[in-house]
């Protein structure tokens, strides 16, 4: 504990400012020429004259008033844009240095004589933007993910893949961090972004090189989620319902497939106020069958146990979110925002096996049984979120943000094993019941302070967070004779982790003639606590320094390149650490290791971005480095289960090169691609070094599409997600394809859309949405094709209510949005 106050201080005191960087500020005010009146929420931008670099921009306030602060000493020139005004350039008079303010005669503009009826302006965004530190993909480019969820927005990124089990990975690591808004969410990843309406969503920001200022968890990076906002000045409504047509395949499931779906977004926002309230309901079954062959070998005894059957998910979510910010003067905000969301996965397997025992000294029979197990799992989880944040400007414009964020998370679950005579399915061989609470309490409390010094920004910065998850996993056998369940003390516990963080941080960022950079140091000081049923409980503390560096070059006007480096760590969950094993289904256990170590993480990469006249592309060369590196592998525990376990498996390595593009091929057809391309390496051992890991592979997954504009009105996409064939610890996956087609038609002047879909287009003809999952080792070896519902059809209709307030007479304008 002392060498983390020693650091503590250290940091915190190398990193107080030295200098406050002046300046001059710049004043005036944008109206209208012919009456007078004020323009507000008005575009003014600040542009270098030697170069037309832009500067700095804002929007007036609402009575038209402009002020620019810290302005350098040089020659610059002032840009207005506003809707139904021709675009106005101001040429101002050198800035020097000994001035300290300077008053800009009022700017007036002339309404544009074309727009002096009423007109719809239309502009279309690029579907990907390359920065220093991530991409930004547009939610709303992605036809098939209306009315969906983040994750089937996060299925068209160039570095997200989701296999057929719905397992995330950011350029091939499943590992991430997820923010909502910029808020860090620690609740399992799958679970929250299957909460979050696509229909809400403004950007993903896929964040590969994060700064020092950010949480180092996740070890591929970090997933930002913004929602959409209004506009200064503006009320809007939007509204969306969804339904699913019939399942045109069933595959002999116990119940069809039902698909309908709701959601509604309300925002305001004033000079002061700003708004928005936001809810959700979304029921998106799927059918499907698995096929199955596992064998294993004891004391000479060979079991075969081949299985077919239904594999289906029931499943559904609701959500509802609120925000509400204040700005009662220009160095004061205040701000709050809740979020909590349910969701429920059934997942059906009705499943026959054909069990089989073979002497293999003698080649005979020595057992056959053919029996049907129906196994039902149902995992459901509420999470909660609630913030409070305030900052205060000063009048050298640093600035102090002080935050709390609370989180809740209620995960239950409960599988049912039922095996029965086949084919006549009345007589109960066994039966068990599975129920668990796993619940996860977590709170943060931090202060950032930002200042201007010389030509960059410093920021520093401290923050506590404490999480508690404790889990209760009982496993019940029913007595054939009695009818009654009794918990099995084997295969049950209760567990508990607590984890605490300390973490105080630094980061510079500058931007020097062509070079942009910004450079941190963040330290940590955590503990672990972990307990199992009656053990006493394992403690892990930990200090550990995460330097972060992010630079970009302007090569040429149009080609910027990229370099970056964080290190990074991924802490094991509470099912990670539990060592008891848990009856997952029929076939097999899963349980973990108390002494697992976190996987720490050096990430480098360097790239390319070129912007073009009717595009842009970006290549990114990148390499993971996971010491500890946590894989989920198989042992045999009898003849007919087989145990799961996370442990820490040696070293993983992986090199790749990431690119994405978006070209405007014509006006009316644009064609976005995205690719990644990585050897992957694992090599260690497992079980006390007992059985060595020395495996790797190249691995490459494309997200594709492609956008027709027939008309004004019609546009059609489609799209296609690929996943190709990669090694695992002890086996391999199979690729794995979902193409999509997409056509959205608006009405009443955009008000009113809708979008047909056809998700996992198939026909028969391609294999979609199905994935063959190895694994193998001495004992042992496991294959199962997991089949998945194709060619599904879904009806989205679109309601979008923009009310300008009457305080402005027009909308902010297009380059405000865009630039801002």
């Amino acid at each position: 504990m002392r060498s983390f106050q020693i650091v503590l201080l250290f940091l915190l005191t190398s990193l107080l400012p030295t200098q406050a960087q002046t300046g001059t500020t710049l004043t005036g005010r944008v109206t209208d020429r012919q009456t007078g009146e004020p323009l507000g929420y008005c575009s003014v931008a600040l542009f270098k004259s030697q170069d037309s670099t832009l500067v700095t921009g804002l929007l007036t306030s609402e009575k038209g008033y402009f002020k620019l602060e810290k302005v350098a000493p040089g020659l610059y020139y002032l840009q207005t844009q506003y809707i139904g005004y021709s675009k106005s350039t101001v040429p101002l008079t050198a800035v020097s240095e000994n001035q300290n303010l300077v008053e800009i005669p009022p700017i007036a503009m002339e309404a544009d004589p074309r727009t002096l009826r009423e007109v719809s302006v239309t502009a279309d965004r690029q579907m990907l933007d390359a920065r220093i530190d991530r991409q930004v993909y547009r939610a709303d480019k992605f036809l098939n993910s209306q009315g969906g969820t983040a994750i089937d927005v996060l299925r068209n990124t160039s570095s997200v893949t989701i296999n057929s089990e719905g397992d995330i990975t950011l350029r091939g690591s499943s590992g991430f961090l997820v923010l909502i808004n910029g808020k860090p969410v620690q609740t399992d990843a799958a679970t929250i972004l299957s909460q979050i309406p696509a229909n809400t969503i403004q950007n993903v920001e896929v964040i590969t090189s994060p700064s020092a200022r950010y949480d180092p968890d996740g070890k591929s990076g970090i997933i930002n989620i913004t929602t959409k906002a209004a506009v200064p000045g503006s009320k809007s409504f939007t509204a969306n319902i969804q339904g699913g047509l019939p399942a045109i395949y069933r595959y002999n499931n116990l119940h069809n497939p039902v698909r309908f779906g709701a959601d509604a977004t309300f925002n305001v926002r004033s000079e002061k106020w700003d708004v928005s309230l936001s809810g959700n309901y979304l029921r998106n079954d799927i059918a499907g069958q698995r096929t199955g062959d596992v064998n294993t070998t004891i004391d000479n005894v060979f079991t075969s146990f081949p299985s077919d059957g239904e594999r289906s998910f029931m499943r559904y979510n609701y959500t509802a979110r609120g925000s509400l910010s204040f700005t009662p003067r220009a160095s004061d905000a205040f701000s709050a925002g809740f979020y909590t969301g349910y969701r429920s996965q059934s997942r059906r397997a009705d499943i026959v096996y054909h069990n089989t025992k073979t002497d293999l000294a003698t080649g005979d029979n020595i057992g056959r049984i053919t029996y049907f197990n129906s196994n039902v799992a149902r995992k459901s989880g509420r999470v909660t979120l609630g913030n409070l944040d305030y900052t205060h400007t000063f009048k050298n414009k640093s600035a102090l943000a002080v935050s709390g964020l609370v989180e809740y998370a209620d995960l239950e679950g409960l599988t049912t094993n039922l095996n029965m005579q086949e084919p006549e399915r009345n007589v109960i061989l066994q039966s068990s019941r599975n129920p668990s609470e796993n619940p996860l309490n977590a709170f943060r409390v931090k202060g950032d302070y930002t200042v201007n010094v010389r030509r960059g920004k410093l920021e520093t910065g401290y923050q506590y967070r404490k999480q508690v998850q404790k889990g209760n996993f009982q496993y019940l056998d029913l007595d054939l004779e009695t009818g009654v369940f009794n918990i099995v003390p084997d295969f049950s516990s209760n567990t508990e982790v607590v984890n605490q963080i300390h973490s105080v941080y630094g980061q510079y960022s500058a931007q020097r003639a062509k070079l942009e950079y910004v450079v941190g140091l963040r330290y940590e000081y955590s503990t672990r606590a972990f307990t199992a049923g009656s053990e006493e409980a394992r403690n892990l503390d930990l200090s550990n320094l995460f330097p972060s560096l992010n630079l970009q070059y302007q090569l040429a006007k149009s080609l910027r390149a990229r370099a970056g480096y964080s290190k990074r760590v991924q802490r094991a969950t509470n099912s990670e650490l539990n060592p008891f094993p848990e009856r997952e289904h029929s076939e097999t256990l899963e349980s973990g290791d108390p002494d697992i170590l976190p996987e720490f993480i050096d990430l480098s990469e360097l790239g390319l971005v070129k912007d073009f006249k009717i595009g842009s592309v970006f290549a990114t060369l990148y390499n993971q480095r996971i010491k500890n590196v946590v894989n989920r592998v198989n042992s045999v525990y009898n003849d007919t289960i087989l145990n799961r376990i996370y442990t820490n498996a040696g070293l993983a390595t992986s090199w790749g090169v990431e690119a994405g593009s978006t070209v405007d091929l014509a006006k009316w057809w644009q064609v976005y691609a995205g690719a990644n391309l990585y050897h992957y390496k694992i090599k260690g051992a497992l079980f006390d070094e007992t059985v060595p890991v020395n495996t790797a592979s190249w691995v490459y997954s494309i997200n594709a599409n492609t956008t027709w504009k027939f008309s004004k009105t019609l546009q059609v996409q489609a799209s296609v997600n690929y996943l190709s064939k990669r090694v695992t610890a002890q086996g391999e996956d199979s690729r794995f394809v979902t193409p999509n087609l997409s056509a959205r038609k608006t009405f009443l002047k955009g008000k009113v859309s809708a979008t047909l879909q056809w998700q996992n287009v198939d026909l028969g003809l391609i294999g979609s949405n199905r994935q063959r999952i190895t694994t193998f080792g001495k004992d042992f070896f496991t294959t199962t094709n997991y089949i998945q519902e194709t060619d599904i059809i879904l009806l989205n209709l679109s309601y979008n209510l923009n009310q300008t307030s009457k305080k402005s007479k027009m909308p902010a304008s297009e380059f405000g949005e865009r630039e801002f």
